[in-house]
C-alpha cells in the first residue's frame, strides 16, 4: 500500500526502475517505459526492442482512457503465394517470414510524447546502467532461458517444425554465455543491447526504424526467408484507438480493440453481467465464466484482426441484443454442444512469454502496459551485433485468403497481449493485466470477478487458482468446442471438479513448474475517496508490487 506512486511487475529490478522515476519526478508513462526497457534487460526472452506494445493509459486530469496500438505490421513484400511455394499449409513458427516489423520502441516514443514528461533518453538510463553492469538471473527466468538455447544458435538438432530453420546464427550467442543459458545467481552482461539501447536514448526511435539498426534487422531476417526491408521499417507507426468498453455491476472493463484479443474478455464479460455469480455456488459460478469465455472466444477467434484492412461488426457484436441472444446458449446444468462461429478458426495463440507491467503514480494517472516477443526470444533471430531478438508474432496470421487474418501486406496479425483498466463511476479504480498467452483475457475475467463479486483484494484475486480454456490438437482451438479441454490449477475444491466433469467439461488439472500455463498478472488498485493505492502481484512469477 501506498500513496506517492506504486509499481507492480514481474521482475523485481524493474519495479525498482519505475519507482526511481517516479521519485524523480517523472509521471505514469514515464515509469512504464523504463519499466518496459528493464524488463527487456532483466527478462530478454520474453520482451523488448524487437517485439511489440500495447498500452492503455488513464489521464486523471481529463479523466479519459486512451489506448496505445504499438504493434507492427506484415512486411510489403509478404506473400501467401511465396509460402505455399515453399511447401507451407501454415504460417511457419521460427523463420524470417514469422517475424513482423517490430513496433516496441515508437510505441515506446509515442507513449511519452502524449503522456509523459520525460524523454527516452531520461528514462532508458536504468536498463542501459544494468546491461552494461550485469545483473543476476532469477530461477524461474533462468529456467526459461535454457528452453531457448537450441533456437537461438540454431543447432542442427533443434527441432522446430518448421520446413526450414535456416543456417547457424552466431548472434544468438548475444544472449548467452559461452553458448549456453546463464545458471540461476549467474550474472549476465548484454553489452550489445546495452549499445542499443544507448542508441535510443540519444536518437530516439529513429534510430531503430531510420538507420544502421533498420538494415542490419532487414538483412537477418531475409537471411532466414523473410521479407522486411529498411523501407518497411522506416514505414511503421503506432495508432491511438478508443477503447473496448464493458459495464458490469458498477465498474467499466476497459481493452485495447483489434487487432488484440481485448475482443475476448469483453465479451465474456458482457455475457457474465446477466448472471449472479457473487450468489452462486464455485461450481455454478466455475461453469458459467467457463461458458461466457467459450462464447467470447468463439467471436473473437472469428473477428480479431486489422480492423485498418478488414470491416470488423463491432457495434452488432457488442450489442445488447446479440449479447442477450447470445447468453441463451448459456445452460446452467451442462456444458454447450454447439458454440457457432462464422469463418474458419484463427490459428492457435500460444506460448506465455510476455511481460505485464502496471504504474500508478501520485497524480492518479495509470498506465496497464502490456509488451512481449510472443513465443519465447520470439523467433530466435537475433540482430547482430544489437542484443535484439525478433518476435514471431506473424506467425498468427492464416493462409487462408479469405479468412479476415490472413496474411496481406502492411497488415497487423491478431495480437494476443491485453492489459486492462477498471473505473467506477468517474474514477480510477484498477489498473491491471495477466500476460500468457491465449490465458489473458480469461485471467482479466477471473481477476474481474474475484476483485468486484467476490471482494478480493488485489493480492488474493491474484493468488486465487485459476481455470483455462486450452487449445485443441492440431491447430483447433479447444475454448469453443463443446465440453472442450479445461485445465485446472491446484487449489480448487474436489467436489467443484467433480461437477464441473458431470456437467461436461473435460478436467485436466495442472501443477507444479506448469502452473506457469496460467499467465502472469499485476494489479494496482486507487481507493477513489482516499487515493491510497493497493498492489498485487502473481505469484506464479518473480515480481512484485512497490510503492512510496
Amino acid at each position: 500500500m501506498a500513496t506517492r506512486g506504486m509499481v507492480a511487475t514481474s521482475q523485481p529490478l524493474a519495479v525498482q526502475a519505475g519507482l526511481d522515476i517516479l521519485k524523480l519526478g517523472g509521471n505514469a508513462a514515464d515509469a512504464a517505459v523504463a519499466v518496459a526497457a528493464m524488463l527487456n534487460v532483466v527478462e530478454p526472452i520474453s520482451t523488448g526492442i524487437g517485439g511489440d506494445m500495447f498500452a492503455l493509459y488513464w489521464d486523471a486530469k481529463t479523466r479519459l482512457v486512451t489506448a496505445l496500438n504499438g504493434s507492427g505490421r506484415a512486411p510489403a513484400g509478404a506473400s501467401i503465394e511465396a509460402l505455399k511455394g515453399l511447401g507451407y499449409m501454415r504460417m511457419p513458427t521460427y523463420t524470417g517470414h514469422a517475424v513482423s516489423v517490430p513496433g516496441a520502441v515508437a510505441g515506446w516514443s509515442d507513449l511519452l510524447a502524449r503522456h509523459g514528461r520525460m524523454t527516452l533518453t531520461d528514462v532508458l538510463q536504468p536498463a542501459i546502467e544494468t546491461a552494461e553492469r550485469g545483473y543476476p538471473v532469477t530461477e524461474l527466468i533462468a529456467r526459461g532461458w535454457a528452453t531457448q538455447v537450441k533456437k537461438l544458435l540454431r543447432s542442427p538438432d533443434w527441432i522446430s517444425g518448421d520446413l526450414d530453420n535456416g543456417p547457424p546464427q552466431p548472434s544468438g550467442n548475444e544472449l548467452l554465455i559461452d553458448g549456453r543459458a546463464p545458471r540461476p545467481g549467474e550474472i549476465i552482461r548484454l553489452p550489445t543491447l546495452a549499445e542499443t539501447l544507448r542508441g535510443i536514448a540519444a536518437e530516439g526511435k529513429d534510430y531503430i526504424y531510420r538507420g544502421e539498426f533498420a538494415h542490419r534487422l532487414s538483412e537477418h531476417v531475409q537471411r532466414y526467408g523473410g521479407w522486411i526491408t529498411p523501407e518497411d521499417m522506416a514505414a511503421h507507426h503506432s495508432t491511438w484507438d478508443a477503447p473496448l468498453t464493458a459495464n458490469y455491476r458498477d465498474v467499466t472493463l476497459y481493452e485495447c480493440p483489434p487487432n488484440g484479443q481485448g475482443l475476448a474478455a469483453i465479451l465474456a464479460v458482457k455475457l457474465a453481467s446477466g448472471f449472479d455469480l457473487a450468489g452462486m455456488s464455485e461450481a455454478d459460478r466455475a461453469h458459467i465464466m467457463i461458458e461466457c469465455m467459450r462464447l467470447g472466444f468463439a467471436d473473437a477467434l472469428q473477428w480479431v484482426c486489422d480492423p485498418a484492412q478488414v470491416a470488423i461488426p463491432l457495434d452488432e457484436l457488442l450489442s445488447r441484443d446479440y449479447i442477450d441472444a447470445r447468453r441463451q446458449f448459456i445452460r446452467m446444468e451442462r456444458a454447450s454442444r454447439s458454440v457457432t462461429h462464422g469463418f474458419p478458426r484463427v490459428p492457435k495463440p500460444q506460448g506465455a512469454d510476455t511481460v505485464y507491467l502496471s504504474v500508478v503514480d501520485g497524480e492518479g494517472n495509470a498506465c496497464s502496459f502490456i509488451n512481449s516477443l510472443y513465443m519465447g526470444t520470439g523467433s530466435g533471430l537475433v540482430v547482430p551485433g544489437t542484443g535484439v531478438a525478433l518476435q514471431n508474432r506473424a506467425a498468427l496470421f492464416a493462409l487462408d485468403p479469405e479468412h479476415p487474418n490472413a496474411l496481406a501486406p502492411n497488415k497487423r496479425p491478431y495480437h494476443t497481449i491485453i492489459p486492462a483498466m477498471l473505473t467506477r463511476g468517474n474514477e480510477l479504480l484498477a489498473s491491471f493485466g495477466v500476460m500468457g498467452g491465449f490465458m489473458q483475457p480469461q485471467g482479466h475475467f477471473q481477476a474481474l470477478v474475484n476483485m468486484i463479486d467476490l471482494d478480493m483484494s488485489p493480492q488474493m484475486a491474484l493468488d486465487a487458482p485459476r481455470w483455462q480454456l486450452n487449445a485443441g490438437a492440431g491447430g483447433g482451438m479447444g475454448a469453443h468446442e463443446p465440453g472442450g479441454l479445461v485445465l485446472i490449477e491446484e487449489g480448487w475444491d474436489f467436489a467443484t471438479l467433480a461437477e464441473l466433469g458431470r456437467r461436461g467439461h473435460h478436467i485436466s488439472p495442472v501443477d507444479g513448474f506448469r502452473r506457469g500455463l496460467f499467465g502472469g498478472g499485476q494489479i494496482i488498485w486507487r481507493d477513489p475517496e482516499t487515493g491510497v493505492l493497493i498492489g498485487g502481484s502473481d505469484p506464479r512469477k518473480d515480481g512484485c508490487a512497490a510503492g512510496w
